[in-house]
């Protein structure tokens, strides 16, 4: 992610976007496909709908965090220019918009979503509350009922990501310092709490620090991205104790959305337009560096998650000052 097109986005919607609800995206460019189907019937491509630009939306759509539901087929997408969530379905070439933007329920834009296992959707606000007073994160169920909207302790909260730990609760990962905020309901309704903080290990650094959350194979652990530096960093589940994931020096420089299956670790490397592939441990101690290939030079991918088997990724639109459409999820990152 760019931390100064990401302001610049957010400071147009601000300064007065309008709702565009059930806008068409527009037509397809050359060397991007436009929702043909890929193995089993499934899409290769799922359009996303977008705000057209006008002069209270000079920036267009853009988008970053997706989430999935496997047990129900679908999945999530953010729109980090007003807020909106999408949703789509993996046989389905088409999503909708699910959630309207644009200061519902104090939202003007979102980053990171995850999923439980009943359905509830979490959505990370990155900027949503710094200086603002706004939530900076919300929940809603399977049918978009919003459950919380609540303020992350703090005053430079910047929530990016998040994923379910072992106990149910959501972990969201804070981009502005080394903290991982836990979300959960109690007998008092839903709280965010700090959960750990490791001021003491990882310094914080200009542009976006911890970003991707993955749980670790056997539970035992997260394993999170720092973007600016391109390490990886482990936080243990019982304590909350962070180390650095030993990677041998793998170039991880602009690492966003992590996706593991079983041993094996995908890392979307954003702006560097690189995808990286390297075999975790259990333990998520130790990663080792398999590979490295290119992602499309037309599109800046960022977040990333696994629904029906097949990795889909979000193009965010972050390197176009005015975003255009087609605005897709795609299953290869090539294209």
């Amino acid at each position: 992610m760019n931390r100064t097109t990401i302001v610049a986005s957010l400071t147009a919607v601000a300064l007065g976007a309008t709702l565009a609800v059930g806008a068409a995206p527009a037509s397809a460019h050359s060397g991007h496909d436009h929702g043909h189907q890929h193995g089993h019937g499934r899409p290769a491509t799922y359009l996303l709908q977008g705000d057209p630009v006008s002069a209270d939306n000079p920036a267009g759509s853009k988008f970053e965090g997706i989430g999935a539901d496997q047990r129900r087929g679908r999945f999530y997408v953010s729109e980090v220019t007003g807020g909106e969530i999408h949703r789509g379905w993996a046989g389905r070439a088409q999503t909708e918009q699910w959630l309207a933007g644009d200061g519902t329920d104090g939202r003007f834009t979102a980053r990171g979503i995850t999923v439980d296992a009943q359905g509830r959707v979490y959505i990370a606000g990155g900027p949503n509350g710094i200086g603002t007073g706004r939530p900076d994160l919300w929940v809603y169920d399977a049918h978009g009922k919003l459950l919380a909207a609540l303020r992350a302790p703090g005053e430079d909260v910047f929530l990016n990501d998040v994923a379910i730990g072992p106990d149910g609760a959501a972990y969201f990962t804070n981009s502005n310092d080394p903290q991982i905020f836990r979300v959960a309901p109690g007998r008092g309704g839903w709280r965010a709490t700090l959960w750990a903080d490791a001021s003491d290990r990882i310094e914080r650094l200009p542009g976006f620090n911890l970003g991707g959350i993955v749980l670790s194979a056997d539970r035992s652990a997260f394993v999170v991205a720092q973007g600016n530096t391109g390490k990886l960093w482990r936080f243990a589940t019982r304590s909350g104790a962070a180390r650095e994931v030993r990677t041998d020096g793998a170039d991880l420089v602009d690492a966003d959305g992590l996706v593991r299956q079983g041993s094996r670790l995908t890392v979307v490397r954003n702006f560097s337009r690189m995808i990286a592939t390297l075999r975790l441990t259990r333990d998520g101690r130790t990663a080792v560096l398999l590979g490295q290939r290119d992602s499309s030079p037309d599109r800046v991918l960022t977040t990333a998650k696994v629904l029906d088997g097949r990795i889909l990724y979000v193009d965010s639109k972050f390197d176009e000052p005015v975003a255009s459409g087609p605005y897709q999820v795609i299953t290869d990152p090539t294209r």
